[in-house]
């Protein structure tokens, strides 16, 4: 078959005398003349057209919401003491992403599991990296927490805000509660939320710790840890 030229205005065949392409704001506009079916018109290219947005699936948004502080079982706690102990910035984004985490695997609450994934993904604090150092990674915490859970459901949404269960409520309210009792000024920090969920033993949390070859031996080095004086989160 003989090569044909095709410029942007008309096609040297036969059958198609008019060949007519035009941009506009729209898209892409082509017309064809033929003979035998007279004249074509297309106009289904533009990028912009609504009528190829359906063939783009949309996906669900996530986000997370970081607030200044971290949920407590017992807002009076620390009402009658001179100084309120705070959570440090590094201590909250791990909250948040722990919360984004528990909507990844599509749980309906947040539990320790989802607080470790947290310190994990924050990736700079004092805690995750002593649980890297140790062989902890993220990759073996997200396979160990599919062995625990299943794979999830496919059509399952989780909410915005995964409610805190109650293993998760007490690791952060142990955090807080040792942070008091230290008498320590500063604040509170991820590792304190860290030993906080290794405290709950019948935990998702505290299992895959003990899976991944956290003990009570690590659990005490990092105390003594926190306990120096001095010490901070950045350290």
């Amino acid at each position: 078959m003989a090569a044909h030229s095709l410029s942007a205005t008309s096609i040297t065949r036969p059958e198609l005398k008019q060949f007519n392409l035009n941009k506009s704001a729209l898209g892409l506009h082509i017309s064809l003349r033929s003979q035998w079916l007279g004249t074509i018109a297309m106009n289904k290219f533009s990028l912009q057209s609504s009528s190829i947005r359906p063939l783009f699936t949309r996906r669900r948004r996530i986000s997370a919401t970081i607030s200044f502080s971290l949920p407590t079982s017992k807002p009076d706690r620390t009402d009658a003491t001179e100084k309120i102990p705070r959570w440090s910035s590094k201590a909250i984004k791990s909250f948040a992403m722990s919360e984004l985490e528990a909507r990844k695997i599509k749980s309906p609450t947040t539990d320790t599991e989802a607080l470790l994934m947290g310190i994990l993904i924050e990736g700079t604090s004092f805690a995750s990296k002593f649980l890297r150092a140790n062989g902890i990674t993220l990759l073996k915490v997200r396979d160990e927490i599919l062995k625990l859970r299943g794979k999830p459901e496919m059509f399952f949404f989780s909410p915005e805000h995964p409610p805190l269960t109650e293993a998760a409520q007490r690791a952060l309210d142990w955090a807080i509660d040792e942070k008091l009792k230290s008498g320590e000024n500063g604040e509170i920090t991820t590792t304190h939320l860290l030993l906080g969920l290794w405290r709950q033993e019948e935990s998702p949390g505290h299992q895959v710790l003990a899976a991944l070859g956290f003990n009570d031996e690590k659990a005490k080095e990092l105390d003594s840890l926190i306990s120096e004086p001095g010490f901070v989160e950045d350290s």
